[in-house]
């Protein structure tokens, strides 16, 4: 990897609960992780299945330092948790941040309920790695080392999410995993966080067909994430959270629909890598 770039690497896309099977081979099946590499630093986008795979990476990269940002704590964005080989290394640091609880439980006991019986064997005290628990609030910004900076703002949806806008070097990422749109209105922390981003990463869980049945369950559209891509003047927009049951084949038609409106459209899928 270059120094001077911003590389992205998507360890999983799936929402809502991880797939397998034929009909999902190409796009994957993990739930939602998004490792973002810059200089020497690795940061994470929460904890799904994915994050398994991404601990290979810090490993292959000789990595001492990680930070691990949640969006919010519903199952399929924290269950890799416990299988994230880098929090039992004695020799690496690992910082957690989380920010959507509106200061009602720290970080520390968000990790403490959900790593114990009888959910899980054992409890927290177990890893070895040196932890580093961040809290903060939506609409804080964050400066977690030098020359980066990360915009956080309330995305709608059940529970509380986080938003992330991630500047470096002149780079902007925008994260948008779990988002609720309001039909004929465009969200403004959506535009806010998406504002002349090079990447900017939505939840397309549903189409907009599909969209009346889940009024209430916190998920938007390809359609309207494609409107926000315009509006905020995005240079690439990445289709991501994919519904448990949606098939490569039905994805590859999403995906072109989106081109058609927005040609830099793209679904996201497990393994993949951007530089920017």
């Amino acid at each position: 990897m270059k120094n001077d770039k911003f590389e992205i690497k998507f360890w999983g896309v799936r929402g809502s609960i991880p797939v397998s099977g034929p009909e999902f081979e190409r796009y994957g099946g993990n739930t939602s992780c998004i490792e973002v590499k810059y200089g020497n630093r690795h940061l994470i986008f929460d904890a799904g299945t994915g994050l398994r795979e991404a601990a290979s990476s810090l490993t292959a990269d000789g990595t001492h330092d990680v930070d691990l940002f949640f969006t919010h704590s519903h199952y399929d964005h924290i269950i890799g948790l416990p299988f994230f080989d880098a929090i039992y290394d004695p020799k690496l640091r690992v910082n957690l941040w989380s920010g959507h609880l509106n200061g009602t439980t720290t970080t520390r006991q968000l990790i403490g309920q959900f790593m114990r019986p009888p959910w899980f064997p054992v409890e927290p005290d177990i890893c070895r790695a040196k932890l580093a628990f961040r809290d903060f609030r939506a609409g804080d910004t964050l400066k977690p080392h030098d020359g980066i900076v990360i915009h956080t703002a309330k995305l709608n949806h059940p529970g509380g999410c986080i938003g992330y806008r991630v500047e470096w070097a002149g780079r902007v990422i925008a994260f948008l995993y779990d988002t609720e749109h309001v039909a004929g209105k465009l969200d403004e922390a959506a535009l806010y966080l998406m504002q002349d981003a090079d990447l900017a990463i939505y939840d397309t869980t549903y189409s907009e067909a599909e969209m009346p049945k889940h009024i209430g369950f916190g998920h938007s559209t390809w359609q309207e994430g494609v409107k926000l891509a315009k509006a905020a003047n995005v240079k690439q927009f990445a289709l991501f959270h994919h519904a448990p049951a949606r098939s490569d084949a039905e994805l590859d038609k999403m995906q072109a629909d989106a081109r058609e409106s927005f040609p830099a459209s793209f679904a996201a899928y497990d393994g993949q890598m951007i530089e920017l």
